[in-house]
């Protein structure tokens, strides 16, 4: 079904949705979920929102299936019932998904796999490490798209889905994701993060079919790295 766009949540355009789930384009700069200092200006609250139709009344209500970061822009799946959501849950590991990231320099390969355990600290901060009892195994598929003297444009595979993984494998590479302030350089950047996500393969909980659905990718990559988005 199309949503009119004056019916659209605030920062999520809706691509798909049926009687399971609702499928949209994040974009940047929101919270998928609440947190302690945020718990409205989310992705969460809006379709919350959206999905009563303004009947305060209304207890109907949407279920995180998985999260992007605030500053990532792209696909991002809630279902419509709990069942749904862990149907989807249950059969993340068969999910493909794609993303668009730019980053700052060269890659000596032109593709690989960036392997290592990721655990996070009390400050929020996820770090990595090749010792498997120090957090969760983490792995990203990479091939370089398009260079600029600059920059690196990349398409990314996500084999697993941990809070941070692009931009911390990146990173460690020597290639953070540009205008990533958290992992990357700090001073003079895009004023942008440029991690995008892009597509998603996954399996319809209601007709069991492999459904993929695309996000556009922001204008904003174009300024960075000119190339057939």
């Amino acid at each position: 079904m199309t949503v009119p766009k004056r019916h659209q949540p605030k920062g999520f355009e809706i691509l798909h949705e049926d009687r399971d789930i609702i499928v949209g384009n994040k974009s940047p700069g929101f919270l998928t979920v609440g947190a302690a200092w945020d718990r409205v200006n989310t992705i969460h609250y809006a379709l919350n929102q959206y999905v009563r139709k303004g009947n305060a009344r209304s207890r109907k209500c949407v279920y995180v299936v998985h999260r992007l970061d605030q500053d990532t822009s792209g696909v991002l799946i809630f279902a419509k019932t709990e069942s749904v959501q862990l149907f989807l849950k249950d059969n993340w590991k068969d999910t493909v998904k794609i993303y668009y990231a730019i980053v700052e320099g060269k890659f000596a390969k032109r593709s690989g796999m960036i392997s290592s355990y990721l655990l996070e600290d009390e400050d929020y901060v996820v770090h990595s490490s090749q010792d498997s009892g120090k957090g969760k195994l983490a792995q990203t598929e990479y091939t370089v798209l398009k260079e600029t003297d600059r920059y690196s444009l990349l398409k990314v595979n996500l084999l697993t889905g941990r809070k941070n993984q692009i931009r911390v494998h990146l990173a460690d590479q020597g290639h953070p994701v540009a205008g990533d302030t958290k992992y990357g350089r700090k001073g003079k950047g895009p004023g942008f993060m440029a991690l995008h996500s892009r597509s998603i393969l996954f399996t319809h909980p209601f007709s069991k079919k492999r459904l993929t659905i695309e996000a556009k990718v922001p204008d904003y990559f174009k300024t960075l790295v000119d190339y057939e988005y």
